[in-house]
């Protein structure tokens, strides 16, 4: 079931998944600081690691604006370990495998590749207030420079900049 996605100054829905680590993480948790929920296809294709090494480099920019960074997908806690240790990723990765959160969010959706109709993840990012309201989301992400726009998105919240 698809959802319509979340307008800005929505409460973002609250949700609970396992991390690399094994332990369970929700949204409760990072109240009081701004958070970045990008949601990705797969852990080691091309586009997927291109932005997570993004978000790894933007890390410490973000720390600066009082934001965390957390990425999930539908791949299993085993092969988020693999990614993480491979790119030296120093945020979470959330397992969604029964992509429950991502039908929450309304980015699991029919997709089509090479002719071949499936569901799967839509490339999707959503800047959280430190109070678990949305600031901003961007939807049918392209990789190239994302980052660096919702960095720029923070900062102008911070600003008082809509």
């Amino acid at each position: 079931m698809t959802t319509a996605l979340l307008e800005p100054g929505q409460a973002v829905p609250d949700f609970t998944l396992p991390s690399q680590h094994g332990e369970e993480v929700s949204l409760q948790q990072f109240r009081g600081k701004k958070l970045v929920i990008y949601f990705y296809p797969a852990d080691m294709t091309p586009s997927c690691t291109q932005e997570a090494c993004d978000f790894r480099d933007y890390t410490g920019a973000f720390k600066e604006v009082n934001a965390e960074v957390i990425g999930i997908s539908p791949d299993s806690l085993k092969k988020h370990d693999k990614f993480i240790e491979k790119y030296e990723l120093p945020f979470r990765l959330l397992s969604d495998e029964e992509h429950q959160v991502c039908e929450l969010f309304g980015i699991w959706q029919l997709k089509k590749m090479y002719g071949k109709e499936y569901m799967g993840v839509v490339r999707s990012t959503f800047l959280v207030d430190e109070e678990g309201k949305l600031i901003q989301a961007w939807t049918k992400v392209k990789v190239k420079n994302h980052a660096a726009e919702v960095l720029e998105a923070a900062k102008r919240y911070d600003a008082g900049v809509k």
